[in-house]
């Protein structure tokens, strides 16, 4: 009986032990994980915030967390006693032991302000910034649909209104080609340094000679990559894609700048801006329409020819669905996206990777979480 109640005192204390040496590590594993979620999280909904918030007239405020500090305390302490016993006094173990814990995270916030919130939100995107995202599997027409203001003079739809607001029919015409010659694997996209790029097309040459980002890199397209040329379909997306931009037929490679006038040998772009890009998505949102005779905001822009689906459809209810992709209150409404619509997640986690590039600057510092060890 001694020796089954020294071993249960024993253990017990083991126990204890064990429990303090190993919450390090193991919160380690959790919240490397918990915590990447959860930034991502709350970036989704201050997203949304934003794109509601612009729909009527707000101005967005953007939070960056600088530092996470996970204090997590665990104090175990624990003791036996021993009694052989004498005479008629019984022989005993006693084990005594506490446990405490704490969880009092501390989390950092940086309002972005001054010229770091010019630059990563007023100042419209370069293409050099947004096209080589197309090579990384993102749909061009998504992209484009979400980014360009105009190309070559087709206009996009505007938040602006007027009779302009639900954009150029060619507009659409012209993303729908660019994604089928995608597909195709019948268009690529890549960065150079215009300096040192040495192309056998003398056309290409010509386009250097006249111009382009001295000393800076920049981005080119290149429209009949394999060279294919038995395939009908394919031929008429590119004559079209040339007709629509004013390209000349004896090219392949373009460059894309950022601007309103080009030769035929470069593709003229005016991109969005983050709140540019973000206005567009809030402008497409449905409301109800006493909101707008009261002139709380503007009536909802629809757009035309192709693309008549909203790229991000948020909805409105007093309350979101438990699995809703993500939700924000505003204005006694909740606004949230259906997380059984892939292609409004798909187009919001766009924007959040555009957002995240934008926010990139010399000066930028990741989030940096501190987890103690012990």
């Amino acid at each position: 009986m001694t020796r089954k109640a020294l071993s249960i005192a024993v253990l017990s204390v083991s126990f204890l032990a064990a429990g303090c040496a190993g919450i390090g590590p193991n919160r380690l594993k959790a919240d490397q994980v918990d915590y990447a979620r959860a930034l991502g999280d709350a970036k989704k909904r201050e997203i949304l915030a934003a794109i509601v918030g612009l729909r009527f007239a707000d101005a967005p405020s953007f939070l960056t967390v600088s530092s996470i500090i996970a204090a997590y305390s665990f104090d175990a302490s624990g003791s036996a006693i021993l009694n052989a016993g004498s005479g008629a006094q019984p022989n005993y173990a006693q084990a005594t032991g506490s446990v405490s814990y704490s969880n009092h995270p501390t989390f950092t916030f940086s309002p972005t302000t001054g010229d770091a919130y010019a630059s990563a939100y007023i100042r419209p995107l370069s293409p050099t910034l947004v096209m080589p995202l197309a090579e990384s599997g993102i749909p061009v027409d998504l992209l484009l649909r979400i980014t360009a203001q105009s190309i070559s003079g087709l206009q996009n739809g505007t938040a602006l209104g007027g009779p302009n607001a639900p954009g150029s029919p060619q507009f659409f015409v012209l993303l729908q080609a660019l994604r089928r010659l995608q597909l195709a694997g019948e268009l690529n996209i890549e960065s150079r340094n215009t300096d040192d790029d040495a192309s056998n097309d003398k056309g290409d040459k010509k386009a250097k000679s006249k111009g382009g980002n001295a000393d800076k890199g920049g981005v080119f397209i290149t429209l009949g990559a394999t060279r294919s040329g038995a395939n009908k379909e394919v031929v008429e997306d590119l004559a079209l894609v040339r007709k629509l931009l004013h390209l000349s037929p004896k090219m392949k490679t373009y460059e894309i700048v950022y601007g309103q006038a080009a030769d035929q040998n470069r593709i003229p772009m005016v991109t969005r801006s983050v709140l540019g890009i973000l206005t567009d998505l809030g402008a497409q949102i449905s409301v109800p329409s006493e909101q707008v005779g009261n002139g709380a905001t503007k009536p909802t822009i629809g757009l035309i020819g192709g693309e008549t689906r909203p790229t991000i459809i948020v909805k409105t209810s007093e309350k979101p669905p438990q699995d809703a992709y993500v939700s924000v209150l505003y204005d006694k409404a909740t606004y949230w996206i259906d997380r059984g619509d892939f292609d409004s997640k798909y187009a919001f986690t766009v924007v959040q990777n555009l957002m995240a590039l934008a926010e990139v600057t010399d000066t930028a510092k990741s989030p940096v979480v501190t987890i103690p060890a012990n």
